[in-house]
C-alpha cells in the first residue's frame, strides 16, 4: 500500500533516533521510498499532507548505516541518476537529523485529527477527545506501521463510499483488497457491513489490521488474510455487494478480471489509491468489462472512483 505510510521500526524508549528524508511529489513517491529502502536497508514512512499534498518519504533508524557525508552523497549521486532518465522525483535537500523518540510520536499527533463521514463514522486517533454525535459509530485508528488513517483523500473518499452504499434492509458484504490498516474493513463493520473480508499481501499490514479490529471490537466482524490479489484464483464462489480497491494502478488493470469475479452483478467497486494522470486507464479497463462509472473525485494528484454493472 501507498502514502500515510509507517515504516516498521520501533524506538527504544528513552533513545533517539535517525531521520532521513526527502521531500518528492506525488508521482515520484514509490521511485523515493524505493531509493531509500534500497541505499539505507529500513523500510520508509511516507507523509502526505492532506492539504497540500506535500510527500515526505523518511526512514528511522537507531544508528546511521554510514556516515553522514556518504549517506549525502549516495542519494545525491542517485538522484542525479534519476534525473537524467528524465524523472523528476525530489524538489528538496535531503534531511538528515536525531530526533527523541517523544518528538517523533508527537509529531504526528500534529498532523492526524479526527474525521467525520456524514452523520455516520467518526475516525479518529486514540488521543483525541472527540465525542461522536447521536448514533455516530466510532473508530480508532492511530498511525502506525500500515497504510489508512482516512486523511489521505483515497481513503477519504472509500470511507465516504462505505457510508454511502449501506443497506437499509439487509446487511451487505464488503471485501477490502490491500487492506493496510484495515480501516475500511472495521469501518465496515461499524457501518453494519456482513459478512466483511479483507486480505493484504503484506503481513505486517496484516499484523497491524488485526491489532485494529481488535482495538475497535471487530475481531469477531472482520477476517483479516494475508493473500496475494495475483495468487487468488481467476473465479470466486463468494460475492460481494461492495469492494474496496485501494492500490496502484497497474494492479487495479492487470487484476481486473480476479476483482470483478467477486462482486455481485448488482454491486459497487470503489477504486482509489490512483493518480489522475492514469485514472483514464483505469476506466477504460472497468468501462469494456461492462461496468459504469458512477462516482469520482479528483483531489491533487489523485483521483478515485466507484463503478457499478450497467444494466
Amino acid at each position: 500500500m501507498r502514502r500515510e505510510r509507517q515504516g516498521r521500526f520501533c524506538a527504544v524508549p528513552g533513545c533517539p533516533v535517525w531521520q532521513i528524508s526527502l521531500r518528492t511529489s506525488a508521482e515520484g513517491e514509490e521511485t523515493i521510498a524505493a531509493l531509500l529502502e534500497t541505499l539505507l536497508g529500513e523500510p520508509s514512512s511516507v507523509y502526505v499532507d492532506a492539504q497540500t499534498q506535500r510527500v515526505l518519504v523518511s526512514i528511522y533508524c537507531p544508528q546511521l548505516p554510514c556516515p553522514e557525508s556518504e549517506i549525502r552523497v549516495r542519494l545525491r549521486a542517485s538522484l542525479r541518476r534519476l534525473r537524467k532518465r528524465g524523472l523528476k522525483p525530489a524538489a528538496g535537500r535531503v534531511a538528515i537529523r536525531k530526533i527523541r523518540p517523544q518528538e517523533w510520536v508527537e509529531s504526528w499527533k500534529k498532523h492526524f485529527k479526527p474525521l467525520e463521514f456524514g452523520h455516520a463514522l467518526l475516525v479518529k486517533p486514540s488521543w483525541s477527545r472527540c465525542k461522536p454525535r447521536a448514533g455516530q459509530a466510532v473508530m480508532v485508528v492511530d498511525p502506525g506501521l500500515s497504510f489508512g488513517t482516512g486523511q489521505h483523500p483515497t481513503t477519504a473518499f472509500c470511507l465516504e463510499q462505505l457510508v454511502a452504499c449501506r443497506g437499509t434492509g439487509r446487511a451487505r458484504s464488503f471485501l477490502d483488497i490491500g487492506t493496510g490498516s484495515g480501516i475500511l474493513a472495521i469501518a465496515a463493520a461499524k457501518l453494519g457491513y456482513r459478512p466483511i473480508q479483507a486480505f493484504d499481501l503484506d503481513p505486517t499490514a496484516v499484523r497491524v489490521a488485526r491489532a485494529n479490529a481488535l482495538q475497535n471490537r471487530a475481531e469477531k466482524q472482520v477476517r483479516i488474510l494475508q493473500q496475494d490479489l495475483t495468487r487468488l484464483p481467476l473465479r470466486s464462489a463468494a460475492k460481494f455487494d461492495v469492494i474496496c480497491a485501494n492500490l496502484a494502478c497497474d494492479l487495479l488493470i492487470d487484476q481486473a478480471r480476479r476483482i470483478l469475479n467477486r462482486l455481485e452483478p448488482r454491486g459497487r467497486l470503489v477504486s482509489a489509491g490512483i493518480l489522475k494522470t492514469q485514472f483514464g486507464q483505469v476506466q477504460s479497463t472497468y468501462t469494456a468489462a461492462g461496468l459504469k462509472l458512477i462516482a469520482t473525485r479528483t483531489e491533487k494528484e489523485w483521483q478515485s472512483g466507484a463503478f457499478a454493472f450497467q444494466e
